[in-house]
Protein backbone atom coordinates (compact mmCIF):
# COMPACT_ATOMS: atom_id res chain seq x y z
CA UNK A 1 0.00 0.00 0.00
CA UNK A 2 2.81 2.36 0.96
CA UNK A 3 4.65 1.58 -2.29
CA UNK A 4 1.53 2.34 -4.35
CA UNK A 5 1.04 5.64 -2.53
CA UNK A 6 4.68 6.65 -3.09
CA UNK A 7 4.36 5.84 -6.80
CA UNK A 8 1.20 7.99 -7.02
CA UNK A 9 2.97 10.95 -5.33
CA UNK A 10 5.96 10.64 -7.71
CA UNK A 11 3.74 10.60 -10.77
CA UNK A 12 1.76 13.60 -9.48
CA UNK A 13 4.92 15.64 -8.96
CA UNK A 14 6.37 14.86 -12.38
CA UNK A 15 3.13 15.23 -14.35
CA UNK A 16 3.27 19.07 -14.53
CA UNK A 17 6.83 18.85 -15.90
CA UNK A 18 5.68 16.56 -18.68
CA UNK A 19 2.71 18.81 -19.42
CA UNK A 20 4.94 21.93 -19.62
CA UNK A 21 7.22 20.42 -22.29
CA UNK A 22 5.82 22.26 -25.31
CA UNK A 23 6.43 21.28 -28.90
CA UNK A 24 8.87 23.57 -30.78
CA UNK A 25 7.12 26.43 -32.62
CA UNK A 26 6.37 25.88 -36.27
CA UNK A 27 8.79 27.68 -38.61
CA UNK A 28 7.55 31.03 -39.84
CA UNK A 29 6.33 30.72 -43.45
CA UNK A 30 8.49 32.43 -46.04
CA UNK A 31 6.93 35.43 -47.80
CA UNK A 32 5.72 34.74 -51.31
CA UNK A 33 8.19 35.55 -54.06
CA UNK A 34 7.34 38.82 -55.82
CA UNK A 35 8.60 39.82 -59.27
CA UNK A 36 8.42 43.34 -60.71
CA UNK A 37 8.55 44.29 -64.39
CA UNK A 38 10.39 47.59 -64.91
CA UNK A 39 9.48 48.79 -68.38
CA UNK A 40 11.90 51.44 -69.68
CA UNK A 41 12.48 53.16 -72.98
CA UNK A 42 15.57 50.95 -73.33
CA UNK A 43 13.71 47.67 -72.65
CA UNK A 44 12.23 45.67 -69.76
CA UNK A 45 14.12 44.61 -66.62
CA UNK A 46 12.63 41.84 -64.44
CA UNK A 47 13.33 42.06 -60.72
CA UNK A 48 12.93 39.53 -57.90
CA UNK A 49 12.37 41.08 -54.47
CA UNK A 50 14.33 39.90 -51.41
CA UNK A 51 11.31 40.06 -49.11
CA UNK A 52 12.61 37.57 -46.57
CA UNK A 53 16.14 38.90 -46.13
CA UNK A 54 15.45 42.64 -46.56
CA UNK A 55 11.78 43.07 -45.54
CA UNK A 56 11.89 46.81 -44.79
CA UNK A 57 13.67 47.98 -47.93
CA UNK A 58 11.83 45.63 -50.29
CA UNK A 59 8.45 46.63 -48.80
CA UNK A 60 9.33 50.30 -49.31
CA UNK A 61 10.18 49.68 -52.98
CA UNK A 62 6.92 47.76 -53.49
CA UNK A 63 4.91 50.62 -51.96
CA UNK A 64 6.31 52.94 -54.62
CA UNK A 65 5.51 50.33 -57.27
CA UNK A 66 1.95 49.66 -56.06
CA UNK A 67 1.14 53.36 -55.71
CA UNK A 68 2.61 53.99 -59.18
CA UNK A 69 5.03 56.57 -57.83
CA UNK A 70 7.75 55.17 -60.10
CA UNK A 71 5.72 55.58 -63.30
CA UNK A 72 7.36 58.20 -65.53
CA UNK A 73 10.56 58.58 -63.48
CA UNK A 74 14.02 58.06 -64.99
CA UNK A 75 17.42 56.52 -64.72
CA UNK A 76 19.42 59.72 -64.42
CA UNK A 77 22.94 58.59 -63.47
CA UNK A 78 25.43 55.93 -64.49
CA UNK A 79 28.79 55.23 -62.88
CA UNK A 80 31.37 53.13 -64.69
CA UNK A 81 34.19 51.45 -62.80
CA UNK A 82 37.40 53.14 -64.04
CA UNK A 83 38.91 51.33 -67.01
CA UNK A 84 35.70 49.43 -67.85
CA UNK A 85 32.46 49.97 -69.73
CA UNK A 86 30.47 47.01 -68.38
CA UNK A 87 31.17 47.36 -64.64
CA UNK A 88 29.57 49.88 -62.29
CA UNK A 89 25.98 50.84 -61.52
CA UNK A 90 23.02 52.82 -62.78
CA UNK A 91 20.80 54.97 -60.58
CA UNK A 92 17.14 55.91 -60.87
CA UNK A 93 14.43 57.32 -58.66
CA UNK A 94 11.89 60.04 -58.18
CA UNK A 95 13.08 63.62 -57.84
CA UNK A 96 9.54 64.91 -57.25
CA UNK A 97 9.11 65.71 -53.53
CA UNK A 98 5.35 65.14 -53.79
CA UNK A 99 6.02 61.49 -54.70
CA UNK A 100 8.48 60.79 -51.89
CA UNK A 101 7.42 58.81 -48.84
CA UNK A 102 9.08 58.94 -45.39
CA UNK A 103 12.61 57.51 -45.06
CA UNK A 104 13.07 53.95 -43.84
CA UNK A 105 15.31 52.14 -41.35
CA UNK A 106 18.62 50.93 -42.76
CA UNK A 107 19.14 47.19 -43.38
CA UNK A 108 22.93 46.67 -43.69
CA UNK A 109 24.23 43.73 -45.67
CA UNK A 110 26.00 42.52 -42.53
CA UNK A 111 22.55 41.68 -41.14
CA UNK A 112 20.69 40.63 -44.30
CA UNK A 113 23.45 38.42 -45.68
CA UNK A 114 23.00 39.99 -49.12
CA UNK A 115 25.76 41.59 -51.18
CA UNK A 116 26.31 44.07 -54.01
CA UNK A 117 26.87 41.43 -56.67
CA UNK A 118 26.03 41.57 -60.38
CA UNK A 119 22.33 42.43 -60.78
CA UNK A 120 21.73 43.50 -57.17
CA UNK A 121 19.38 46.42 -56.45
CA UNK A 122 20.40 48.70 -53.61
CA UNK A 123 18.98 51.75 -51.81
CA UNK A 124 21.08 54.95 -52.00
CA UNK A 125 21.17 57.05 -48.84
CA UNK A 126 22.95 59.84 -47.01
CA UNK A 127 23.07 58.95 -43.31
CA UNK A 128 21.76 55.52 -42.26
CA UNK A 129 17.97 55.64 -42.21
CA UNK A 130 17.54 58.26 -44.95
CA UNK A 131 16.77 56.01 -47.97
CA UNK A 132 13.53 56.88 -49.73
CA UNK A 133 12.66 56.64 -53.43
CA UNK A 134 15.99 56.03 -55.21
CA UNK A 135 17.60 52.75 -56.25
CA UNK A 136 20.74 51.52 -57.98
CA UNK A 137 21.39 48.39 -60.07
CA UNK A 138 24.85 46.80 -60.06
CA UNK A 139 26.59 45.71 -63.24
CA UNK A 140 29.34 43.42 -62.00
CA UNK A 141 30.23 43.02 -58.34
CA UNK A 142 30.58 46.12 -56.17
CA UNK A 143 31.22 44.61 -52.75
CA UNK A 144 32.89 47.82 -51.59
CA UNK A 145 29.29 49.04 -51.16
CA UNK A 146 28.58 46.32 -48.56
CA UNK A 147 28.70 47.02 -44.83
CA UNK A 148 32.27 46.74 -43.54
CA UNK A 149 33.12 47.22 -39.85
CA UNK A 150 36.73 48.01 -40.83
CA UNK A 151 35.78 50.81 -43.22
CA UNK A 152 35.88 54.50 -42.20
CA UNK A 153 32.76 56.57 -41.68
CA UNK A 154 29.54 54.90 -40.57
CA UNK A 155 30.73 51.69 -42.39
CA UNK A 156 27.14 50.39 -42.75
CA UNK A 157 27.17 50.37 -46.54
CA UNK A 158 23.99 50.35 -48.60
CA UNK A 159 20.92 48.10 -48.35
CA UNK A 160 20.54 45.42 -51.02
CA UNK A 161 16.86 44.47 -51.42
CA UNK A 162 16.31 42.79 -54.82
CA UNK A 163 18.06 41.33 -57.85
CA UNK A 164 17.66 41.37 -61.62
CA UNK A 165 16.62 37.96 -62.96
CA UNK A 166 16.19 39.04 -66.59
CA UNK A 167 17.27 42.13 -68.52
CA UNK A 168 20.90 42.64 -67.51
CA UNK A 169 21.55 43.48 -71.17
CA UNK A 170 19.31 46.53 -70.64
CA UNK A 171 21.24 47.51 -67.49
CA UNK A 172 24.52 47.35 -69.41
CA UNK A 173 23.01 49.30 -72.30
CA UNK A 174 22.14 52.13 -69.89
CA UNK A 175 25.63 51.92 -68.36
CA UNK A 176 27.15 53.04 -71.67
CA UNK A 177 24.47 55.65 -72.51
CA UNK A 178 25.64 59.25 -73.16
CA UNK A 179 26.28 61.59 -70.22
CA UNK A 180 26.49 65.36 -69.82
CA UNK A 181 29.98 66.82 -69.44
CA UNK A 182 28.71 69.70 -67.31
CA UNK A 183 25.78 68.47 -65.22
CA UNK A 184 26.20 67.04 -61.73
CA UNK A 185 27.92 68.43 -58.65
CA UNK A 186 31.21 67.23 -57.21
CA UNK A 187 31.98 63.56 -57.91
CA UNK A 188 28.74 63.26 -59.89
CA UNK A 189 29.92 65.63 -62.63
CA UNK A 190 30.17 63.63 -65.84
CA UNK A 191 27.88 60.88 -64.50
CA UNK A 192 24.46 62.37 -65.29
CA UNK A 193 22.68 60.73 -68.22
CA UNK A 194 21.73 63.00 -71.12
CA UNK A 195 19.14 62.20 -72.20
CA UNK A 196 17.79 60.35 -69.18
CA UNK A 197 16.35 56.86 -69.65
CA UNK A 198 12.66 57.01 -68.79
CA UNK A 199 10.97 54.32 -66.71
CA UNK A 200 7.51 54.04 -68.23
CA UNK A 201 5.92 51.74 -65.63
CA UNK A 202 6.74 49.32 -62.82
CA UNK A 203 4.25 46.56 -62.04
CA UNK A 204 4.11 43.38 -60.01
CA UNK A 205 4.07 40.37 -62.31
CA UNK A 206 1.15 37.93 -62.02
CA UNK A 207 1.71 35.12 -62.90
CA UNK A 208 5.49 34.97 -62.28
CA UNK A 209 7.70 35.46 -65.34
CA UNK A 210 9.02 32.61 -67.46
CA UNK A 211 12.74 33.11 -66.91
CA UNK A 212 15.39 32.11 -69.46
CA UNK A 213 17.03 28.77 -68.70
CA UNK A 214 20.75 28.50 -68.10
CA UNK A 215 22.52 26.78 -70.98
CA UNK A 216 23.01 23.05 -70.50
CA UNK A 217 26.53 21.95 -69.55
CA UNK A 218 27.83 19.46 -72.12
CA UNK A 219 28.85 16.07 -70.78
CA UNK A 220 32.50 15.10 -71.04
Amino acid sequence: MIKRFSFFIAMTLTAPLVAQTAAPPAPKPKPATVYVAMTTTAGTITIEMEREKAPITSANFLRYVDQRRFDGISFYRRVQTPGTTDQGFIQGGTQDPTRLMPPIAHEPTSKTGLSHIDGALSAPRWAPGTARGDFTIMSGDAKWMDADPKAPGDNLGYAVFARVVDGMDIVRKILVAPVSTTKGAGVMRGQMLEPQIRIITMRRMTPPPVLPRAPAVPKI
